[in-house]
């Protein structure tokens, strides 16, 4: 029965990861047109979601606790009702203030599923890597479907609809976590499935303050880059895009999902070789891409998103992998959701600090020579970790 419920957890995990990132892209497709809504400027429409991102990432280390001294699956039953009835709820917003409101609600709940949904899976895993890759590819289809989502109900029916469609899919959801609960198809387990040394505490210490460099960076990079694609896109590619958002939207969610997918990739990385050098060497491959998004337009433009999006997924399951592996048990969902107050909560700030170069100089230029040095600073800290003996391929 656990293995049975170790696969059902995992599945649970991938479509919680998928709402997840799901709601962010959907906001950033749907801010393009809050100007003619609502009369607001793009820029101060951007401005709505500081609360609910900040949200996200400060409350992480609180669910995490709860997950760690309560219950994984609890908590994820409140994620997805409670996610389900926030996005509701910022679909029927009638002025800038409800709406900012409506996304705080979905910061709040949303700020959930890293640090549970995460050392959840950890747990029930038995190749973490190949674990955290497979579940990457489903964040990045949130974050993929977001933008089509959005594009495609916001052209045929309205704005709302981008909201409240998706919020009633995450309620269905979450009834049918429910169900599985009462049934005992999901259990929950305190212990990992498939146990491994535990770290010594120079090592977490170790880690854990290179990791709050690293981290703080990564966030930055992947937070600036999610809303600066539909606006980059919408700037470059318009006369091949055509009317409308489900062009722009279109063009988003293709750079995710190629991106997501291989997350498969980087998780085999992620379980064979070092994970230092698998960190480093991802971000070290963002650095001349992000050079490139600072000028080229046209066609180039979607290719150097492609890889730069994909290299910046690529990172996520061996920064997952060390952190946990150098976290104890115990303590990991906490570990988890400090990580997320700074690659989502602090980093989040990076939407202003974008809005406010994209005021000042009317380019993304700047924008993206910043994430580059963001992206030396990763490498170089990398290097800073425990090495690591070169491990066999996992079984099957």
């Amino acid at each position: 029965m656990t293995a049975a419920s170790a696969r059902a957890s995992l599945a649970y995990s991938c479509v919680g990861h998928v709402f997840a990132h799901l709601f962010e892209p959907i906001f950033f497709v749907v801010a393009l047109i809050l100007p003619k809504v609502m009369g607001l400027p793009y820029e101060d429409a951007l401005m709505l979601v500081i609360a609910g991102k900040l949200l996200y990432g400060i409350l992480a280390p609180l669910a995490g606790w709860f997950g760690d001294r309560w219950s994984s699956t609890g908590m994820m039953q409140v994620y997805f009702l409670g996610l389900g009835l926030a996005a509701i709820a910022t679909g029927f917003a009638n002025t800038p203030f409800e709406l900012g409101l409506g996304l705080a609600a979905l910061g709040f709940f949303g700020s959930i599923y890293h640090p549970v949904g995460t050392a959840w899976l950890v747990r029930n895993a038995t190749n973490r890597g190949k674990a955290l890759g497979l579940n990457g590819i489903f964040g990045g289809l949130g974050a993929a479907l977001g933008g089509i989502v959005a594009g495609a109900l916001t052209d045929v029916i309205s704005w709302r609809a981008a909201f409240i469609v998706p919020g009633i899919v995450v309620i269905l959801v979450g009834l049918l976590f429910a169900l599985s609960l009462k049934r005992g198809h999901v259990i929950e387990i305190k212990e990992d499935l498939k146990p491994q040394a535990p770290p010594s505490r120079g090592e977490t210490l170790h880690v854990g303050l290179v990791m709050t460099l690293t981290m703080l960076c990564t966030g930055l990079i992947y937070q600036v880059t999610q809303p600066a694609l539909p606006k980059l896109f919408e700037a470059r590619l318009g006369d091949l895009l055509g009317d409308g958002l489900l062009g722009v939207g279109g063009m988003v969610t293709l750079v995710y999902t190629v991106a997501g997918l291989f997350q498969v990739v980087a998780g085999h990385w992620a379980d064979r070789y070092p994970l230092r050098y698998v960190y480093a060497g991802v971000y070290l491959a963002q650095v001349p891409l992000l050079l490139a998004a600072a000028w080229v337009g046209g066609l180039p433009l979607v290719l150097v998103a492609l890889v730069m999006v994909s290299m910046n997924l690529a990172g996520i399951p061996a920064e997952n992998s060390l952190l946990a592996r150098y976290t104890p048990a115990r303590w990991r969902g906490t570990a988890f959701g400090l990580k997320f107050v700074l690659s989502f909560g602090i980093s989040g700030l990076g939407v202003p600090l974008m809005a406010f170069i994209l005021k000042s100089t009317g380019e993304f230029v700047w924008v993206f020579v910043l994430l580059s040095v963001m992206a030396v600073i990763v490498v170089a800290a990398s290097l800073m970790l425990p090495r690591e003996a070169p491990r066999a391929i996992p079984a099957a």
